[in-house]
């Protein structure tokens, strides 16, 4: 098949067109993805008797793929990114499908190891190629909707999960066949319905470190470690502390979903109108003080009306990481999109390779610890955000670049 330049892609129908790809994917990933992660928490503590420590070593499982993200290099070498974007997306649907089928802990990790492989090889692909296909000046508000696309969808399977799970005694194996299934099948469509399209920029295949893009690089360390913290944590403390069951923590999730499908675009025109700096300083002033909120809930008993709400502003502050996509959009190479792309994910998972094992032992000694400590990663990252410029572009990464060229204005 003859690949398609973007340019002309616009001459196609609408349910060809680049853009729609990009929404069937942000569809069929978070219908795998979100409901094993829902089902997570109680699937290991019922089925394989889980503590804080068990939970760390799973999540460092999960994150060894996302630190050898750099290999999706190697890969588009001799596969084009649209199609190890769908390959990945499939073996994602089929460990979900299968996770049920392995419920001891040896087996857990297993299948979460593949899961994980298809999740952010996928991740980073997606990334790549949302930056090349989307106009800077559209970027903010398209990735917007795109999270908003995911969570409208994810929507209707959790909204199913919570009205069916007590009352037709659904079992893991059923609930996971089916979220991994309908992934398979939107992907498969994708195959056949989309041509594959051309960047308009051949994109640089070699590993590529820029001394430049130092801040994005650094942000990208800290968001990985930070949310980890998240990931990990707040959804198993809602289970081990306040005993939620499955209903009961997929009603969070729900939650969750329909805040972010109406607080996507609005992020996303956040972003457009006040700019990256002022987003990501908002978003981790927010977090400095849910991480503290969080450890509260240890150090004063505070309940657990309280740790729902924490839980959802938590993960709706997360959702304007997409001002960190569009930073980086402005001030790279067009080139470099793909390759830094990997190189971001790698980073991104440096620490999320030894934080959930390190965190969990900790968590078994004082579970407040481990919140306190995102509070500072948050803070950090805070620091991080006021050195980005108000108007990023190459040569104008960091505000120090303008302090540099000043003196010889």
């Amino acid at each position: 098949m003859t690949p398609v330049p973007l340019h002309e892609a616009r001459a196609l129908p609408i349910w060809r067109r680049p853009r729609t790809l990009l929404f069937m994917m942000a569809i069929a990933m978070p219908l795998s993805f979100a409901t094993w992660s829902a089902l997570l928490n109680n699937f290991v503590i019922e089925v394989a008797d889980f503590d804080g420590g068990d939970i760390g070593w799973l999540h460092t499982v999960r994150e060894i793929p996302g630190f050898l993200a750099i290999g999706v290099i190697l890969v588009i070498m001799v596969m084009r990114e649209q199609v190890l974007a769908l390959l990945s997306l499939a073996l994602l649907g089929v460990a979900t499908a299968v996770t049920a089928w392995f419920p001891t802990m040896g087996g857990i990790l297993f299948i979460t190891l593949f899961s994980s492989i298809g999740f952010h090889y996928y991740e980073t692909v997606n990334q790549s190629l949302q930056l090349q296909w989307l106009r800077k000046e559209v970027a903010p508000q398209v990735l917007g909707w795109l999270i908003a696309a995911g969570s409208g969808a994810t929507l209707v399977a959790y909204g199913l999960i919570v009205m069916t799970w007590e009352a037709f005694g659904l079992s893991y194996n059923t609930v996971y066949m089916a979220s991994g299934g309908v992934t398979l099948l939107i992907v498969a469509y994708c195959a056949l319905a989309f041509p594959q399209f051309e960047s308009p920029n051949p994109q640089v295949k070699k590993f590529i470190l820029r001394k430049r893009y130092w801040l994005y690089y650094a942000l990208q360390f800290m968001s990985g470690a930070r949310r980890q913290i998240f990931v990990v944590f707040a959804g198993f403390m809602m289970v081990e502390r306040f005993g939620f069951e499955v209903h009961e923590v997929t009603a969070l999730y729900l939650i969750n979903l329909v805040a972010n499908m109406m607080i996507g675009p609005v992020f996303g025109r956040a972003v457009f109108k006040f700019g990256e700096r002022n987003t990501l300083t908002f978003e981790y002033i927010g977090l400095v003080g849910v991480f503290l909120l969080y450890g509260g809930i240890y150090w004063f008993g505070w309940g657990v009306l309280l740790a729902s709400i924490l839980y959802v502003v938590d993960h709706m502050f997360f959702a304007m990481a997409l001002a960190l996509k569009t930073y980086f959009q402005k001030i790279a190479d067009p080139g470099d999109i793909a390759p830094t792309a990997a190189v971001a994910f790698t980073i991104n998972h440096i620490a999320a390779v030894f934080l959930p094992a390190a965190l969990g032992v900790l968590w078994l000694v004082s579970p407040g610890s481990v919140f306190l400590l995102a509070a500072g990663m948050a803070a950090t990252s805070l620091c991080l955000a006021l050195l980005i410029p108000r108007h990023p572009e190459p040569g104008n990464e960091t505000i120090f670049c303008r302090m540099q060229a000043a003196p010889a204005e």
